[in-house]
């Protein structure tokens, strides 16, 4: 039973709050099992808006009378919405850079100029509308709203204050752990507001600094009502013996307030699933993992219309790269491995040549590294532009790899890692993917560290697996390809 003393005092104090009424205040949001800030949702959700409310509306003056020509014009809108969307997301002003100059924003902003405004162009220029007399308010209007939206990124990023509103965090523990999800709490949000922490009944070490301990006055729950908190974190280095208060947390969850324990904060906020503080329970009677048919199906049609669509676009650059790898040195122009698929199936990567034909010639296989001897001028090239991977859209196509997933690992580094690193072989319940939530997420890695680093990436997509993210993981990968982040 709940402590009727302590909660009725609480609720009597604190009556203006109301009980299970408004959300806790989270700053993140849930979409389809992927968690996106709120700021970035409402940032979007703008920008996507003021694009389609000013091309409809304008169309609408010029046109006079022509509804008819509404559900295409808003087409042209959401097209043109979705392509500075992509641009944006490119120039990273979706994403928290609490470090970047205004100069380095300015002349990301005046990028994005530079490649939304002909779009912008080009995609007006095509509406029904195009032959009216007034058609250049139209274009002067929609440019002037894409101007609006990227100066306001750059307002959003400067000028605007993103700290206000954000959730009020109470770390229950004060060890290694507690400090371990501050750091990452403010990696990921640095306008987290995290009131204090409060040590556990019998942690006998204490990691953070004294000042900001919170003492406790009647009970955790009457203490978090208090500070107006909105979400509890459980950090707690030591959670046997009695050192959890369930009682207290069970009255805190009652009063609206939000109770996550450490696995769960990593996987909301950093999108990975910590293998420090992962348990088999956790994994097994939380949710995701779903693997169902429909999820497959539509997982399928999507990987062979992208694998096609980029296989047309990119074939002048295939065929480049092709003929530069020839011309370089002797050897064939693509390269076959053997890697492990789904279920830990074997099958034939397909790659661009990018070093040398003798690169593994004592016969042992060799992680590649970040400026590797073996790699060739031309495979230099493209391996930091990406170029190299092309070749697996065929891969795609046979139905072996998909656009998303986990990297394929040849088999001689997957027994290493399996024997070294926990729930290694979770990664291969899903296809392999060209791209992945690892691979934009991790730069480039060849030690076991940074395989058990990009690890908890590959669970977090493993787990959490839909649509939605693989549509964001292929726009990350365009900011990546773009940036030449994470390079090798």
């Amino acid at each position: 039973m709940l402590k009727t003393d302590k909660s009725s005092a609480a609720n009597s104090a604190h009556e203006p709050a109301p009980v299970g009424g408004e959300a806790t205040g989270t700053s993140m949001l849930r979409i389809f099992n992927h968690y996106l800030h709120r700021r970035t949702v409402m940032q979007v959700g703008f920008d996507v808006g003021l694009i389609v409310a000013v091309l409809v509306l304008a169309s609408l003056a010029v046109g006079g009378s022509e509804f008819v020509w509404l559900p295409v014009t808003a087409a042209h809108g959401l097209s043109l919405a979705g392509f500075v969307f992509l641009i944006n997301s490119a120039t990273g002003f979706y994403q928290t850079a609490p470090k970047r100059t205004l100069s380095e924003t300015c002349a990301r902003a005046l990028l994005a100029l530079l490649l939304a405004l002909p779009i912008t162009y080009a995609l007006v220029t095509l509406l029904p509308s195009a032959g009216l007399p007034a058609r250049h308010l139209t274009l002067a209007a929609t440019m002037v709203a894409v101007g609006v939206v990227v100066l306001h990124r750059v307002y959003a990023s400067h000028v605007a204050n993103p700290s206000r509103g954000a959730s009020k965090i109470l770390i229950l523990g004060a060890g290694p752990a507690a400090q371990s999800v501050a750091a990452s709490l403010r990696a990921a949000d640095p306008h987290a507001r995290i009131v204090g922490f409060v040590p556990g009944g019998s942690e006998s070490e204490i990691s953070v600094p004294r000042a900001e301990l919170v003492a406790l006055e009647g009970g955790l729950s009457d203490t978090a009502l208090r500070m107006g908190v909105d979400e509890i974190v459980v950090a707690l280095s030591e959670r046997r013996g009695g050192n959890m208060p369930l009682r207290d947390l069970l009255d805190c969850k009652v009063f609206g307030i939000r109770v996550v324990d450490i696995a769960t904060h990593f996987e909301k906020n950093l999108h990975q699933i910590s293998l420090k503080h992962v348990n088999p329970g956790w994994l097994v009677f939380g949710d995701g993992f779903n693997q169902g048919a429909v999820r497959t199906a539509v997982k399928r049609v999507s990987d062979v219309l992208v694998s096609l669509l980029l296989l047309v676009i990119s074939a002048p650059i295939m065929l480049l790269a092709a003929l530069a790898v020839k011309l370089e040195s002797r050897g064939p122009v693509f390269y076959r491995q053997e890697r492990v698929g789904l279920n830990g199936a074997p099958f034939n990567v397909i790659k661009f040549r990018s070093m040398r034909t003798d690169a593994e010639k004592d016969g042992k296989p060799r992680w590649a590294t970040k400026n590797d001897d073996r790699v060739t001028r031309v495979g230099r090239f493209i391996r930091r532009t990406r170029i190299d991977e092309l070749p697996q859209l065929f891969n795609v196509l046979a139905g072996e790899m998909s656009m998303v997933g986990p990297r394929p690992e040849r088999q001689y580094f997957v027994d290493e890692l399996v024997e070294k690193i926990p729930f290694f072989a979770v990664r291969h319940s899903v296809k392999p993917g060209v791209t992945g939530w690892a691979q934009v997420r991790y730069d480039y890695g060849s030690t076991v560290e940074d395989a058990a680093a990009k690890l908890q990436y590959d669970l977090y997509y493993v787990k959490n697996h839909s649509l939605f993210l693989d549509m964001l993981i292929l726009l990350e990968t365009v900011a990546v390809v773009l940036t030449g982040r994470g390079a090798r």
